[in-house]
């Protein structure tokens, strides 16, 4: 579609995600969110804390934890916080500069959190399959290259759609039947040709989204493979449970995107698509850190560690 009008100037777009919601239910909504909200900032934060201060738990499994734990702070802050202030005040404009930016934060968190499950799906398959190389293979070069590969890639690929989206012609509509400003929303409001842009989506999707999903699965048959092969139950069992905080992640983290994917566009389908939305950018954040940290024994044991030593100093 062309562009259909001169003035290519917008001030204000309205996020329309939850609009349907009654009145009497609004608070109850916002008391959730909030909760969920500030529990995911906490549980991360811990999470982080814990993998800096235990030298017990700086190994490459979990300096990748500690980088997933701060692009799902990033992730949640990118949206939820506007849903929140939108609930409440019952004001749902945001502005083109917010709009573009909360588009920018959210492309940039999901692009990375995709990355870094990926690295970490590498890193238990050089754990499980090459365990004799694992300390060559993962040294703290390597990490760190990996780390910063995710990081700069999702930068500048966020970067890139943002700029892509800022010289869009919006002259149609301005109401957003989303929970936030992404790509593909801001595309589909679009009056300009967006053409090629569509081109791009598709391009994106096989890129930061089948690829490493793919390179994932890939592993973990590989490592599933190799530990059928043990002959010691005890050691199967060992080897399996080192991956099953990982594996769970991985499974939060796509179920939602491939239910959203998978499912025919409908109008009639729109409120059930924003919640399997709220699923994937609120909840799946949240229980990460649980995930981290209830299935693991050397969390818990860091944890201990760190509230006896505290309790020591203090006698």
């Amino acid at each position: 579609m062309m562009d259909l009008c001169e003035n290519t100037t917008v001030s204000d777009f309205y996020i329309l995600g939850f609009s349907s919601l009654k009145t009497e239910h609004l608070l109850l909504f916002f008391v959730i969110m909030m909760l969920v909200y500030l529990l995911t900032i906490f549980g991360n934060l811990v999470i982080t804390t814990l993998i800096c201060l235990v030298p017990k738990l700086h190994t490459p499994m979990y300096f990748f934890v500690s980088n997933l734990s701060v692009v799902d702070i990033m992730y949640i802050s990118s949206t939820l916080p506007k849903l929140l202030s939108i609930t409440i005040t019952q004001n749902n404009r945001i502005s083109f500069t917010e709009c573009i930016a909360q588009l920018f934060f959210f492309t940039f968190s999901a692009v990375c959190d995709m990355l870094v499950l990926m690295s970490m799906a590498f890193d238990r398959y050089v754990a499980i399959c090459k365990p004799l190389q694992y300390i060559l293979i993962m040294n703290r070069r390597v990490c760190i290259k990996m780390a910063a590969f995710c990081w700069t890639v999702s930068a500048m690929n966020s970067l890139l759609l943002t700029m892509l989206t800022a010289v869009l012609h919006f002259c149609n509509s301005h109401e957003i039947s989303h929970l936030f400003c992404d790509f593909k929303t801001m595309t589909g409001l679009s009056s300009s040709d967006t053409t090629s842009r569509e081109i791009l989506m598709l391009i994106e999707d096989i890129v930061f989204a089948f690829v490493p999903f793919f390179l994932t699965i890939l592993s973990y048959v590989k490592i599933i493979s190799t530990i059928l092969k043990i002959s010691s139950p005890e050691s199967r069992l060992k080897a399996f449970s080192s991956c099953t905080s990982h594996l769970t992640t991985v499974i939060l983290f796509y179920g939602p995107i491939i239910i959203v994917y998978s499912k025919p566009e409908s109008e009639h389908s729109k409120a059930q698509d924003n919640l399997i939305y709220l699923l994937y950018v609120v909840v799946v954040p949240m229980l990460n850190p649980f995930v981290y940290s209830l299935r693991n024994k050397d969390v818990l044991d860091a944890v201990r560690k760190l509230i006896s030593r505290k309790i020591f100093t203090k006698i």
